[in-house]
């Protein structure tokens, strides 16, 4: 990093700490707290396994979710496991009639209400992130951005 570079990174690093506290503050919290409740519920289940990962890994990102994006384990240089392949695919499949498009609409209604107003813009592309992944979580990997 050029040291002409340092006090930018270090302002957007002051933000996305801001950010990240304010969401945690205003839901955030109780929101990660909901999905590790449901992660472990479902790897209590065993059957719910692949889904307890993808619920735990939207815990993550629900939590903090400024600083950070999601990928596919592939692009992030991870090896293949069960949930990359076709078995992912089907747990997508049944993640996404299940739960996700409904999570998936709860966030883009949120986010819409959130863009209303000026303050809300970065909370609400926060939402659509999370919509995002909530379709499809099976195989995916939070990363810093």
């Amino acid at each position: 990093m050029h040291p002409s570079e340092v006090p930018l990174r270090r302002a957007t690093d002051r933000l996305i700490f801001i950010l990240n506290i304010l969401w945690f503050v205003l839901g955030g919290f109780f929101a990660g707290l909901g999905w590790i409740l449901a992660g472990v519920i479902m790897a209590i289940t065993i059957i719910g396994l692949p889904w307890a990962r993808a619920a735990l890994t939207m815990a993550q990102y629900t939590l903090l979710p400024f600083g950070f994006r999601n990928i596919s384990r592939e692009k992030a240089g991870l090896p293949p496991t069960l949930g990359d392949g076709p078995l992912g695919l089907l747990g997508n499949i049944i993640w996404l009639v299940l739960a996700g498009w409904w999570l998936a609409l709860g966030h883009v209604i949120t986010a819409m209400l959130l863009a209303i107003t000026i303050v809300g813009i970065p909370f609400a592309w926060a939402h659509l992130k999370l919509a995002g992944l909530a379709l499809w979580p099976i195989g995916r990997e939070i990363v810093p951005a």
